[in-house]
């Protein structure tokens, strides 16, 4: 049965004293006493973007939601990425090796503060913090985990791409990659290539590449079961002693 999310998921604003903003829904589970509980960060794809904090629930949270609300109760959140910028200021259709930017985008530098305002302002389990996103959101999330390496627990990662050079940085996160090796828009190459390099740097990254699938990996990975159980399941205790 299809959700009214717009009423479910609150509709917010983060503001700074510069002028910055960022809109972005919140899903907060039913809140027991003395109980902490898992966040999942997902950063949608490029036909997202915008001003109306409505269209980044299109695709992949309808599928994220079902599952903390009805699976395992967790924080979901959903920012929007304006029109004209990106989660991470990389090209991905030129290159597969594109250097991870010194500085975040803006909506990146958004997210991240507002990732640290609500872990203070709410009682969400700081071992059970998830990063996901799809193609344009893929790359953010990899960018994301790269500049907070110590705050996630684990990542779903679809139809994107990162820097290699940077999985060191990252080995200690379990991943799990998704991409559809007939992808037009993302080539597989971006995930293969991540693939290679957190298992050149010691990590042992869960990949799954689907046989004729195009740029839409989405639908697939979030309707799998597996997958979810899969994240909600990693503790960032258990990733600090394997970076240790």
């Amino acid at each position: 049965m299809a959700r009214d999310l717009t009423r479910m998921m609150r509709a917010e604003r983060h503001e700074t004293d510069y002028g910055e903003k960022l809109d972005y829904r919140l899903y907060v589970p039913d809140l027991a006493l003395d109980t902490r509980y898992p966040l999942v960060v997902f950063e949608h794809g490029s036909g997202e973007r915008g001003d109306d904090n409505l269209a980044q629930l299109r695709y992949g949270v309808p599928a994220l939601f079902e599952h903390v609300h009805d699976v395992e109760p967790a924080f979901l959140l959903a920012p929007q990425c304006p029109r004209g910028m990106r989660w991470s200021n990389v090209n991905g259709r030129v290159r597969v090796d594109a250097p991870l930017p010194e500085f975040p985008s803006l909506p990146q530098k958004l997210t991240i503060e507002l990732l640290d305002e609500l872990l203070e302002r709410h009682p969400i389990d700081r071992d059970r913090v998830y990063a996901t996103g799809l193609s344009l959101g893929g790359f953010g999330c990899w960018d994301l985990i790269m500049r907070r390496p110590d705050a996630f627990a684990a990542a779903l990662l679809v139809c994107g791409g990162g820097d290699p050079s940077q999985a060191g940085r990252i080995a200690h996160i379990p991943q799990w990659i998704f991409h559809g090796d007939a992808d037009a828009v993302i080539p597989v190459a971006h995930s293969q290539h991540m693939v290679a390099a957190l298992t050149a740097a010691g990590a042992a990254p869960r990949y799954t590449e689907y046989p004729g699938v195009g740029h839409d990996a989405w639908t697939l990975t979030y309707r799998n079961a597996e997958a979810l159980e899969w994240l909600f399941a990693q503790r960032r205790e258990a990733t600090q002693l394997a970076r240790n």
